[in-house]
């Protein structure tokens, strides 16, 4: 089973671009990149498909050091004609295997830029930092995501229901279908392998395997990007305390009731973020954009996949009992996956969002998250219960220059004139969470 994803309109115009350059596909292990590039080669007429964990397949860069040999040497071995250069796509699947093989991708721009090159691979940005030439300049980049609650629709064959996302506003009928659909998908998660099997045994019992095969192959990978015993115990202590930690702020220093020094957490932290299994979301104080994170600041944590992080917290069974799933571990499921969703839509780019923080001693404050949009820096809070509650957000919007704020919670899609409790007047977007990958639309929608 195959899925389309949103990436596969992106990799359609790079194709079509006659100026392109070789492209690196980066994103974790196992969120669906080299079956995402497979299904994209069957657009081509012809397609040459190298893993570079494989010897033979390494040994054409390995032994040659001239491209244009390179490449004469894979149509040979491949049966194939040079006549067919711009119609055969050259996908190089588990780059990271060859360094040299990295290098050389800015010879396949400059000497052969006809050829569509695409390069994959897992643990690939240690293998960036190793090459002593990067090929700057010389390279795109596209990002994949975990599967998003969109393309998790069009998974599930829900046509009907993908038609009505996609519209602007969603009609109210459409609300309670919606809620549901999200609300499997929020205990699942995006994990492709994951909604396979979803979609055919329909159990989470069945589950139970993907998820522990899919944290075992992140955990084995440690001794590859690690440089000593002790940063691996480190690393396996982050990945089973950080979890546990999704409701608050995270201090290095002790992270997770260890004794670790916050520099020994923080060097471990910066390698999970790299392996991007993990994230660190880092607060703002700033108001207006260009927003800066503070890194002195303590940041939040944010995993690859909302659905791992239910699996690791033996909530999932929890979830399925919840009418609304923004109480789910302390209220803090629902913002975490909002945040994954926002990010999914991110293939151009590897920007993560901020979260808005006022620390005083009378009067501090914290918004879910901060983006920027229309030239604007819009706060966002996460959240059910009544507009009157929304504190922080408040704060917020008293200390900006301009009156728009947006809450995603488990009601209806309505717009509100309303004013903070200082008496100042504000227009509040109160947005469902299903809609969390819509949200750019929504503020052009609701901002005009």
């Amino acid at each position: 089973m195959s899925f389309n994803r949103q990436l596969f309109s992106l990799l359609a115009t790079w194709k079509s671009n006659s100026a392109r350059k070789p492209l690196i596909l980066r994103g974790a292990r196992q969120v669906g990149k080299t079956t995402l590039v497979r299904q994209f080669a069957q657009t081509f007429t012809k397609s040459i498909i190298l893993n570079l964990e494989k010897k033979s397949d390494r040994s054409f860069f390995e032994d040659l050091d001239d491209v244009k040999t390179i490449v004469e040497a894979l149509f040979l071995s491949k049966n194939l004609s040079t006549s067919y250069l711009s119609e055969t796509l050259l996908f190089l699947d588990e780059i990271q295997e060859s360094p040299k093989a990295i290098q050389l991708l800015r010879y396949f721009y400059e000497e052969l830029p006809e050829l569509p090159v695409i390069a994959a691979g897992s643990l690939l940005e240690f293998a960036m930092k190793s090459v002593a030439n990067f090929p700057v300049g010389r390279v795109e980049f596209l990002y994949l995501h975990p599967m998003n609650f969109s393309e998790y629709l069009e998974a599930k064959g829900k046509e009907a229901a993908l038609a009505e996302l996609h519209q602007v506003p969603v009609k109210p009928y459409a609300h309670k279908i919606m809620l549901e659909l999200f609300h499997r998908y929020a205990i699942v998660g995006g994990m492709p392998e994951v909604i396979k099997t979803d979609l055919e045994k329909n159990s989470l019992t069945e589950l139970s395997p993907i998820y522990e095969s899919l944290w075992s192959t992140y955990k084995s990978d440690i001794e590859k990007y690690s440089t000593n015993p002790t940063e691996q115990k480190i690393i396996r202590h982050l990945m089973n305390s950080a979890p546990l930690e999704l409701d608050k702020r995270v201090k290095f220093q002790g992270f997770g009731n260890s004794n670790y020094r916050s520099r020994e957490v923080g060097e471990s932290f910066r390698l999970l973020e790299d392996a991007k299994i993990l994230r660190l979301i880092y607060p703002t104080t700033y108001l207006a954009p260009p927003i800066q994170p503070d890194l002195k600041k303590s940041p939040r944590i944010q995993f690859l996949d909302t659905g791992l992080v239910n699996y690791s917290l033996g909530i999932q069974g929890q979830m399925l009992r919840m009418e609304d799933l923004s109480q789910a571990f302390k209220g803090a499921l629902i913002p975490h996956l909002i945040t994954q969703e926002i990010i999914s839509v991110g293939n151009l780019t590897d920007q993560k969002p901020n979260f808005w923080v006022r620390e005083k001693r009378q009067s501090s404050a914290e918004v879910d998250l901060l983006i920027t949009h229309g030239g604007m820096a819009l706060p966002i809070e996460v959240k059910s219960g009544a507009t009157g509650s929304l504190r922080s957000l408040h704060q917020f919007i008293d200390a900006s220059d301009h009156g728009f704020a947006v809450r995603i919670y488990g009601g209806e899609l309505r717009i509100e004139e309303t004013q903070t409790p200082t008496g100042k007047p504000y227009r509040l977007l109160n947005l469902p969470y299903y809609l969390g990958t819509k949200l750019r639309e929504y503020l052009d929608w609701f901002m005009s």
